[in-house]
């Protein structure tokens, strides 16, 4: 019986969803926590034949990327703070970054061990949302996050990110 895998057949379980890598600038981000679903959506448009109103015809309309958002727990890593400010700095308008505000951005998922499972490029991705510091409390007991909001133009699957062989050695860290 089919499982879902073909190079780990006697794997059962899915994929776990806690590790993964970002990367921009051809450099892994540090301290990543979390990162948003990566969805899109199709319109659906509806039309009609003039000689049967008495039903819909459905087609695909324009597809839209929804944002993705990136959680970190605070550092002095820079980095969210600066690709924030290409695209809106204390100077203003004038000191927008037109020519460097959006970035390519990778996104690995891997298996438990560490192997590349899928690989994803975001394209054309911009900051519309920067959180500095969350809200902060005295009587709270929780790490400091701070957070991006990623525009993206379209995704798409490395098609030549294949399924890992389990068996092989642990990659590694980079």
């Amino acid at each position: 019986m089919p499982n879902g895998f073909i190079v780990n057949a006697h794997r059962i379980d899915p994929y776990k969803n806690f590790k993964f890598r970002l990367l921009w600038d051809h450099r892994v981000v540090l301290g990543v926590s979390k990162v948003g679903p990566l969805k899109r959506t199709t319109e659906v448009v509806t039309h009609r034949d003039g000689g049967d109103n008495s039903r819909d015809h459905k087609s695909p309309g324009r597809t839209t990327y929804e944002g993705l958002t990136l959680e970190r727990g605070i550092t002095h890593d820079p980095d969210f703070e600066i690709w924030a400010s290409l695209v809106h700095s204390a100077g203003g308008d004038p000191s927008m970054d037109l020519l460097n505000f959006r970035k390519d951005v990778t996104l690995e998922f891997l298996d438990e061990k560490g192997h590349v499972a899928k690989r994803y490029f975001l394209f054309r991705c911009w900051v519309s949302e920067y959180q500095a510091l969350p809200d902060l409390d005295a009587n709270a007991n929780a790490v400091a996050i701070e957070s991006l909001k990623l525009e993206l133009e379209r995704w798409e699957r490395d098609p030549d990110t294949k399924e890992p062989d389990e068996a092989s050695a642990v990659p590694a860290s980079g």
